[in-house]
């Protein structure tokens, strides 16, 4: 056995400072101590670039990999053993030597409107000023309404809603998924369905990395694993690198299992929503990355690479 391989009694799980973050460290956390009494996991809270910077949207400062950046550096340094991500901050290629050795159960996919006067998403009036950092969230979202006035909003979770409580917005859209982790689901509005706003490729997955040959800590996670997430995780992720996509263009899929089967609907979309190519597909589990790449060359074929190369052209 090499050292990395060879069982250790201490274990430090690296995690962005942020409320949700540590929320989500400390579930994995927790599930460690039932799966592994014996093995004493600390966190380490890291600072990322994503987090210092909060005046700029993400698409100009270098996208979601920023969220990433310093905690994979500490693993590759061994400074760490691992690390917990929301899976839609993980950008579609790691770093060499590095892998997400575990996902566990998806949670709510969906994105959710909260409004600061308890109005559903076609009850909000018109030119209605909407909270969001995401150029998928705000294409989907004017295709319905036009009328409505995004603005930016940056910040974590508990600071988005003050600004919303402040008045600065009417509504704000967020994933259902960190609200309900920290237990702030009586929040939510409303929950968008798939049609109004399909989701981010991962939303609602973890995905806990580590070094691809510590055999170790992939043994432990083990029990944490989920087969079916797992399966439709990568076939969206699969979709994102055929697409080359990142948040600096409108990407969004989903994908569900059945059975041995997978299906993915995904879309890309111009930024004021106007223009929108929508794909789905259906195949064998067992093939569910393929799947996620022939569906981006569908929506690459109907008009997605002309969409992508203007967004990119004035990016």
């Amino acid at each position: 056995m090499t050292p990395l391989t060879q069982a250790r009694s201490r274990l430090v799980l690296g995690t962005r400072g942020s409320k949700l973050a540590v929320c989500q460290s400390e579930w994995v956390q927790a599930r460690l101590k039932e799966l592994a009494p014996d093995v004493d996991v600390t966190l380490r809270r890291i600072q990322t670039s994503g987090d210092k910077i909060l005046d700029v949207p993400l698409a100009k400062i270098g996208g979601k990999g920023l969220f990433v950046k310093e905690i994979e550096e500490a693993l590759l340094h061994r400074e760490i053993d691992l690390a917990v991500h929301s899976m839609k901050d993980v950008p579609a290629e790691l770093q060499p030597g590095l892998a997400l050795l575990c996902v566990p159960r998806r949670e709510d996919p969906r994105d959710a409107l909260i409004s600061r006067d308890g109005r559903s998403f076609k009850d909000l009036p018109h030119g209605a000023r909407i909270g969001t950092s995401s150029l998928r969230r705000q294409a989907q979202l004017l295709r319905v309404r036009p009328d409505f006035s995004i603005e930016m909003l940056r910040g974590n979770l508990d600071t988005r809603l003050r600004k919303l409580r402040e008045g600065q917005y009417d509504a704000i859209v967020l994933a259902a998924a960190g609200l309900r982790r920290l237990g702030w689901a009586k929040e939510i509005t409303e929950l968008l369905d798939f049609e109004t706003c399909l989701p981010a490729i991962g939303q609602g997955a973890l995905g806990i990395e580590g070094r691809e040959d510590d055999d170790f800590v992939r043994s432990l996670l083990s029990g944490m694993e989920d087969r079916e997430t797992r399966t439709t995780v990568m076939a969206e992720r699969a979709l994102l690198r055929r697409l080359q996509g990142g948040c600096q263009v409108p990407i969004a899929a989903y994908a569900t299992m059945h059975g041995a089967r997978v299906s993915i609907d995904a879309l890309v979309a111009g930024l004021d929503g106007k223009e929108i190519v929508r794909e789905r597909a259906e195949g064998a589990a067992e093939e569910a990355e393929s799947l996620g790449v022939r569906v981006g060359e569908r929506v690459l074929a109907r008009g997605g690479d002309r969409i992508l190369q203007s967004i990119y052209g004035k990016a």
